[in-house]
């Protein structure tokens, strides 16, 4: 499914919109450029979850954690990690063994230790506006 999204305010709704779609856990890859919405798009989904504090991009600090009524939000920034590898030394798989939403910027410097993702949304910035290509994971009634 593609969307087209004309300004930041819209890639922030966008997000929004995504806090009534999500389960309590699953594991959301965001794909894209530096300044393509990533971090906008988190922000919007936690504005509507009723976050008020500051929503900065975990470059530096690999994840921030959200505790938002009784939901708990993970928001990785892989863009520095030097080897995945360095993912177990912060434990990695404990954060996907909880009951809790995980945002994934940049995973494919995480490949072989991150999980499947459960929903893939890849930003690409086109002239003025952001498209959003977005991927569920396909359930399975076996």
């Amino acid at each position: 499914m593609k969307i087209v999204l004309p300004s930041e305010q819209e890639t922030e709704a966008f997000g929004a919109r995504l806090w009534q779609e999500l389960p309590n856990q699953c594991v959301v890859f965001l794909n894209g450029t530096l300044g393509a919405g990533k971090t906008t798009l988190v922000r919007g989904f936690l504005r509507a979850g009723g976050h008020k504090g500051a929503v900065k991009s975990p470059t530096y600090t690999l994840v921030e954690e959200y505790q938002l009524d009784y939901q708990l939000i993970y928001h990785f920034d892989l863009y520095r990690l030097k080897d995945p590898e360095e993912l177990e030394w912060i434990g990695i798989q404990d954060y996907f063994a909880e009951k809790a939403i995980c945002f994934i910027e940049w995973p494919e410097m995480g490949k072989g230790m991150l999980p499947d993702a459960d929903m893939v949304i890849n930003i690409a910035v086109e002239e003025q506006h952001r498209v959003l290509d977005i991927q569920k994971k396909q359930q399975h009634n076996d």
